[in-house]
């Protein structure tokens, strides 16, 4: 009977400390790349954007100069509930056109809130429900927002464009509402010449004004902002 060895394996073992030099390597360059900025990072395969937290996100900038889109909301001014009330014509949220214990719809022109009413009862036949952001202000509360939006926008010239003098305001005199949201504004901008409601300037989609002669002869052209109405410079 005859006997023989097993076959001697032809792999090489990789000596230890090449080993221990490979994972060093490997190890360091691990470091290196936690190092790298998110420019880095952003530009490997499959990695996700890096994007700001939802209370880390920027305001809007400032708007643009007339002829540009129409913002579709008021500009961004603090509240100024901590120091004017109700009294005052500030409006809590949802609030319409027919709640009329609060002064700032009750303060309103009784023609202006007569037609919006008209108005908001022929919307919600077509499921669009008006609210009110701001209907009558107070001479006080008018000069609050008016501060407001000097600080906000960096100067006089640029908030005029947005909020008038207490002396001026369509607001204080009981004469305008800022119409919510987005779909009513719309609709009104679409339907309200028939109830002589007519948006006064391009760059407000929310501001509306009584025009009676809009029933028969359509709205008058806007203007580009508050600053540009004649009204404005008494």
């Amino acid at each position: 009977m005859s006997s023989s060895k097993p076959a001697r394996s032809t792999a090489r073992r990789t000596p230890p400390a090449v080993l221990a030099t490979f994972i060093a390597g490997a190890i360091l360059a691990g470091v290196l790349d936690e190092g790298v900025g998110p420019s880095r990072a952003s530009t490997s395969p499959g990695a996700l954007p890096i994007v700001a937290p939802p209370g880390e996100l920027q305001r809007p900038g400032r708007p643009g100069r007339p002829g540009d889109q129409p913002r579709t909301q008021p500009p961004l001014i603090s509240s100024p509930e901590a120091l004017l009330g109700e009294a005052d014509g500030a409006l809590p949220a949802g609030v319409t056109v027919f709640d009329d214990a609060y002064p700032g719809i009750a303060n309103l022109a009784s023609d202006l809130l007569r037609a919006l009413r008209e108005a908001a009862v022929a919307a919600a036949d077509e499921g669009i429900m008006f609210t009110v952001n701001s209907g009558w202000r107070s001479p006080a509360y008018q000069d609050h927002l008016l501060r407001d939006a000097v600080a906000e926008y960096g100067s006089a010239e640029e908030a005029a464009r947005w909020v008038a003098t207490p002396q001026t305001s369509a607001h204080v005199s009981g004469n305008a509402v800022d119409i919510g949201p987005f779909d009513a504004a719309a609709w009104l901008a679409r339907q309200g010449a028939a109830y002589g409601l007519c948006r006064i300037y391009r760059n407000e989609a929310w501001h509306f004004e009584l025009r009676p002669e809009a029933i028969g002869s359509g709205c008058p052209a806007m203007y580009a902002d508050a600053a540009h109405d004649p009204r404005m410079q008494q």
